[in-house]
């Protein structure tokens, strides 16, 4: 009762956990959209700031601008200007400026007369204008503002710039007085940039940036006076003064520039963008004024401002978390009272059937889709039972055959192992290792590898009048065949070594050649049956020091460690069908040297990283390497460094490897070194047969 009861609680338990853990993507996907909110209400708070703002600081400019522009067409300054030196004129101009010096809202204003280029100022604190201030002079940096307006055409410009003559800084409003089409001047106001940046810039909106720009992106207006391109508006551009230095990259200057070109299109309307905006990302809202030729650019920083009222979000998503939990507490409950007791109790009688007991009953009187499921499976275990006891019976019918046929199987393959074992004894005791070791003794090395127990390759030894015969067969095929093969070739060897000599290997070869060919006819053979050999022979001369070498796609290679002479044989095997003569090739014995005859199948062996085969080259260089040392140090360094290389991968072909190697004493004493051997040690072996 507990134990199922633990069950039923440990599912709940489990379904109430995945319950809660779908909490968090619903609160990640809640957070997201509650996110979004607050981007789109920051898009909106940002766009109507901006539309409000170009209207706060539209209004007052206007009207400054109107008064400036009323100002530079009066008759009385354009007569002035005409005769500068009239006095009459001066006073009449003078007259008429005091009342439009008390309209303006800094009360003050200015003339430039452009003949002269006198700069009179009339302010607050001194009204009169009846001498200039100063002179302008083009060779002067501070006064080059003006002599580059000289050169446009615009009705009016305005230009953020510090006087340095009247030691003031103020937002100017230039307008140029003419007489047709001749440039007599320039009049207008200006205000204070202080009391500019107070009135329309500095806010005390939390986390929002108001800037003002002209065409070329150069700073007017800014909360910080550091940023502000004095002079620009009449041509001295600095590019450190622009707000482009203040953007992250090109690729979001190049859409404040976008924002820019679509705001001057559509001046009811503002532009926004996300940018980077002096290292921390912001929400820019570009707006255009066509009127004053500046663009008005608010950048909120979300982080900061209070687009969304947190107070009531906390709040909403931990009643919203609430009532998710206890939904989903109510369907857990519904669940296990509904799906999870009965699952368990049809779970319950299932493991008894699965153990055996068939007899155990399944709550079938459910009349619901449990109910129907357990009497549908109620019907299948009635089958199972039945096709149970069916296939047992099968099974140990089929089981006794098998054992029978097992061991017939076991039977059969230790007569093949036994077969394989004493086929690998014979062809061992054609080798000639006892001759070797007692004539040569540690004066050879051999390294024999048959790729299965028994294979086709072999070597021979043969002591003779004045020397020695050595060599190695390469037959065709592997296993079984291949050392049939062995059998065969090294019977026909024997007897061509019989008929032609020792010291002739060429005539050995060619004698084995014909021989092969009368014995294994190929109109005899299918065409899938391979009988050729690779053969290489080498007749040692200790008289006249001389090794005379003849080969079938076998070589001789002879070093001392320093160098390396490699004699090839020729490019045909024995019995290929093609036939060719084989030729002898001779080659100095030199005493100390290390001479080698070598299978294929070691340079064949695949290996290494890539599965390459070992090759001639890294076979020379191996041979090179060792040849200071004895023989058999040689092998066992020929074996290891093949095993190395071969890794896991399977060995492919039969290897041999036979080297001889003779001292200045061997050299010296000659044939008498080398005892005749009697007249049955040279008899082939089907004659010993």
């Amino acid at each position: 009762m507990a134990a199922r009861w633990g069950l039923r609680g440990k599912s709940v338990a489990t379904l109430l956990l995945a319950c809660l853990l779908s909490l968090i993507p619903a609160l990640l996907l809640g957070w997201k959209a509650v996110d979004d909110i607050r981007r789109h209400f920051a898009h909106a708070y940002a766009e109507n700031y901006t539309l409000l703002h170009m209207q706060r600081i539209l209004a007052p400019v206007s009207r400054e601008l109107a008064l400036a522009q009323r100002f530079a067409e009066s008759l009385s300054l354009r007569e002035w200007l005409i005769g500068e030196e009239d006095t009459a004129r001066r006073d009449r101009f003078l007259t008429e400026a005091e009342g439009y010096r008390h309209a303006f809202a800094d009360r003050s204003y200015f003339v430039i007369a452009d003949a002269s280029g006198n700069y009179y100022y009339a302010s607050a604190d001194d009204p009169s204008a009846e001498t200039p201030r100063y002179r302008l002079d083009a060779s002067q940096p501070n006064d080059a503002w003006y002599f580059q307006l000289r050169r446009t055409d615009r009705p009016y410009n305005l230009n953020v710039n510090i006087d340095r003559e009247l030691d003031v800084t103020k937002v100017w409003l230039n307008v140029p007085v003419r007489d047709g089409d001749r440039l007599l001047g320039l009049a207008g106001t200006g205000f204070e940039l202080g009391d500019f940046l107070n009135a329309f810039i500095r806010d005390e909106a939390e986390g929002l940036t108001p800037m003002i720009v002209d065409r070329h992106g150069a700073l007017q207006a800014h909360p910080s006076r550091e940023h502000i391109a004095f002079g620009s508006g009449a041509g001295e551009l600095d590019e450190r003064h622009t707000i482009h230095p203040l953007l992250g990259n090109e690729e979001q200057r190049a859409a404040l520039a976008n924002a820019l070109q679509a705001a001057a299109l559509a001046p009811d309307t503002t532009q926004t963008l996300w940018a980077t905006l002096e290292t921390q990302e912001r929400l820019l809202s570009v707006g255009f004024i066509p009127e004053l030729d500046w663009y008005l650019i608010t950048a909120l920083d979300m982080s900061v401002a209070q687009i969304l009222d947190r107070r009531w979000l906390w709040p909403l998503l931990f009643a919203a978390a609430l009532v998710l939990v206890i939904v989903f507490i109510v369907f857990a409950l519904a669940i296990e009272r509904l799906i999870l007791a009965p699952l368990n109790r049809f779970k319950q009688s299932a493991q008894a059937i699965a153990a055996g007991h068939y007899d155990s009953p399944l709550p079938t009187s459910r009349n619901d889709e449990i109910g129907q499921l357990s009497q549908a499976f109620s019907h299948m275990v009635d089958q199972v039972q039945r096709h149970t006891r069916e296939l047992e019976a099968k099974v140990r019918e089929r089981t006794q055959a098998l054992e029978q046929t097992n061991a017939e199987m076991a039977a059969t393959q230790k007569k093949l192992g036994d077969s394989i074992d004493y086929a690998s004894f014979i062809q061992r005791a054609i080798l000639p290792d006892r001759q070797l070791a007692r004539h040569l003794e540690h004066h050879h090395g051999v390294l024999w590898k048959p790729r299965d127990t028994v294979g086709g390759d072999f070597y021979l030894f043969r002591p003779a009048a004045g020397g020695y015969l050595f060599g190695v067969v390469d037959c065709a095929g592997h296993g079984v065949p291949g050392s049939l093969m062995t059998m065969l070739a090294r019977a026909i060897l024997d007897h061509a070594i019989l008929k032609v000599g020792c010291q002739d290997p060429a005539a050995i070869l060619n004698e084995t050649d014909g021989q092969s060919r009368e014995l294994l006819g190929a109109e005899q053979l299918p065409a899938s049956v391979a009988t050729h050999m690779d053969v290489g022979l080498a007749w040692v001369d200790l008289v006249t020091r001389q090794i005379t070498f003849a080969g079938a796609k076998i070589g001789l290679y002879a070093t001392d460690g320093t160098a390396l002479v490699h004699l090839t044989g020729d490019k045909r095997p024995l019995g290929h069908k093609r036939r060719i003569a084989y030729r002898n090739q001779s080659l100095e014995l030199k005493p100390g040297w290390t001479y080698t005859l070598c299978t294929d199948g070691f340079f064949d062996q695949a290996g290494g990283s890539d599965g390459f085969g070992f090759g001639s080259s890294r076979f020379e260089a191996l041979l090179k390497a060792q040849a200071p040392n004895s023989l058999t140090a040689q092998m066992e360094a020929f074996e290891l460094a093949l095993n190395t290389y071969q890794g896991t991968l399977p060995q492919r072909d039969n290897i041999t490897l036979l080297s001889f190697r003779f001292t200045e004493q061997d050299c010296s004493r000659g044939s008498d070194r080398i005892p005749l051997l009697p007249a049955e040690a040279v008899v082939p072996l089907q004659e010993k047969a």
